[in-house]
């Protein structure tokens, strides 16, 4: 049995490795998976680029050169907690980066 045990030993590392190569985390069949998470990361990335858009339009008019009178009152109206009895209030859920991410992966 010993003249055998060098080849046996190799041909075990041989299928070892040709199963990690097609199975694996980077292997050949896991092609699919790897395409769908790129998707959707490419997805999120451009909801957090649209929301940063956003935020920067709603920062820009918050400045003291381009104060905005409507926008200013909404901040201060959603930070303390009030609103014009004349006012229809939509209350949403919003989602955290946190809880975002956990979704994700």
């Amino acid at each position: 049995m010993k003249p055998y045990s060098l080849s046996a030993f190799l041909f075990l590392l041989v299928v070892y490795l040709g199963v990690q190569a097609l199975t694996g985390e980077r292997g050949l069949l896991s092609g699919a998976a790897r395409d769908a998470r790129l998707d959707q990361r490419e997805a999120q990335l451009t909801a957090l680029t649209e929301q940063r858009a956003d935020l920067e339009i709603r920062v820009r008019y918050l400045r003291t050169g381009s104060l905005s009178r409507d926008l200013l009152e909404e901040r201060a109206r959603a930070v303390l907690g009030f609103s014009d009895p004349r006012d229809y209030v939509v209350r949403t859920v919003a989602v955290t980066p946190a809880a975002a991410s956990e979704t994700v992966s």
